[in-house]
């Protein structure tokens, strides 16, 4: 993918960074199951976490296409945990960025982008995932302040957060009765459980949020009561084409780690890419990574434009998130036995890769947006 040179840079130093700072310990961070803190505050000094959010906010600029490229170069290390957890920003700030006042983005936006506080989103909860018109936790009003009362689950950052940006409900209204609250580490009656189990993300935190009466402060509610939805809507559209994003990286980094492994592993006689078989099924899983990388970069210049591809966002998504969990697949089996031990990039990927149909939307909820805003069904 060739880029202008001022973004050709920008990922040669996320790249360089990944080598020297994340690659040598992935295999330690992702068996402790937690990265160190001071791996923000690394990536902010680099320029990395505030890739796409105004310089005057302590950002390193750039636009919608930064953070991917950098999503992009993050996943070369074989951790979608580490690079998840140092982006959580990516979904939490947004909706302080659309919908926040100066002082509130001053507070809120600013700490983080410099690495010194960790931000979370917190939509999911035990009942609605992705129809969020079913969430449960409530904000009512008392005077100068909000009371907030509920729970949300799969919160990723969720245990080191200083701030979670918060969707709960204001009114009965499905889609009207939705308000974001910036909850703080600290804050009465608010806690984070423990660290979730996952199957893979391992280096990243997960964790379930419980509100008891947290008392939140008139400031800290984010825009007007009831333009939460809309606020998640167009969140969930960057998600979803960082999702596709970390699908063909995915790919990409299990295709060149069996190509190697096929080069070096010798079975009766000769190299494994000595076999037709492998050539082809290398050949295979090179044609699906480019398709899904250039379906997925199209649709970024798009939205650089200013456009909106909600639909071909959603085709993003699932097309690139089984050609994840595809070439993975064969990438393991090429490995054989290796491919199976967690010591191994393409074990790890594999597991990974599990969540991308899952995470930001089902692909079942996807087929759903491409049917009504594509095929107008």
């Amino acid at each position: 993918m060739t880029f202008e040179p001022e973004l050709e840079q920008f990922r040669d130093m996320v790249l360089r960074f990944t080598r020297d700072e994340i690659e040598p310990h992935v295999f330690d961070w992702e068996e402790r199951g937690e990265f160190p803190r001071d791996l923000y505050f690394k990536a902010a000094k680099a320029g990395i976490l505030g890739a796409g959010f105004p310089e005057e906010l302590g950002g390193s600029g750039g636009d919608a296409l930064y953070p991917l490229v950098a999503a992009e170069a993050l996943l070369t290390a074989g951790s979608t945990g580490v690079m998840v957890g140092l982006q959580s920003l990516g979904i939490a700030l947004p909706p302080i960025m659309n919908l926040g006042d100066a002082s509130q983005k001053d507070r809120f936006v600013r700490p983080v982008l410099n690495g010194k506080k960790v931000a979370a989103l917190g939509v999911t909860e035990p009942g609605a995932g992705s129809d969020v018109s079913g969430i449960k936790t409530r904000a009512v009003r008392d005077g100068s302040d909000y009371i907030i009362n509920g729970s949300k689950l799969y919160i990723t950052s969720g245990i080191r957060a200083d701030y979670v940006t918060v969707l709960a409900r204001t009114s009965d209204d499905p889609h009207g009765g939705l308000t974001f609250f910036v909850v703080e580490k600290g804050m009465a009656g608010y806690r984070a459980s423990k660290p979730l189990k996952k199957t893979g993300w391992w280096a990243s935190d997960t964790a379930a949020l419980y509100f008891d009466d947290v008392r939140v402060p008139m400031e800290n509610r984010i825009g007007d009561e009831g333009t939460g939805f809309v606020a998640v809507m167009q969140n969930f559209v960057g998600e979803r084409l960082a999702l596709a994003f970390y699908g063909h990286a995915t790919a990409e980094v299990a295709l060149a780690e069996a190509i190697a492994y096929a080069k070096s592993r010798t079975a009766f006689g000769k190299s494994l890419s000595g076999f037709q078989v492998t050539r082809h099924k290398l050949a295979k899983m090179a044609t699906q990574v480019e398709a899904a990388k250039a379906f997925n970069y199209s649709l970024a210049h798009r939205i650089r434009n200013g456009e909106q591809p909600v639909a071909e966002v959603a085709m993003a998504k699932n097309f690139s998130a089984q050609i994840a969990i595809d070439v993975c697949y064969e990438a393991v089996q090429i490995f054989g036995g290796m491919g199976y031990m967690r010591e191994s990039k393409v074990e790890r990927l594999s597991r990974d890769a599990r969540l991308l149909p899952i995470g930001g939307g089902t692909s079942e909820i996807m087929n759903e947006v491409i049917s009504r805003w594509h095929l107008k069904l």
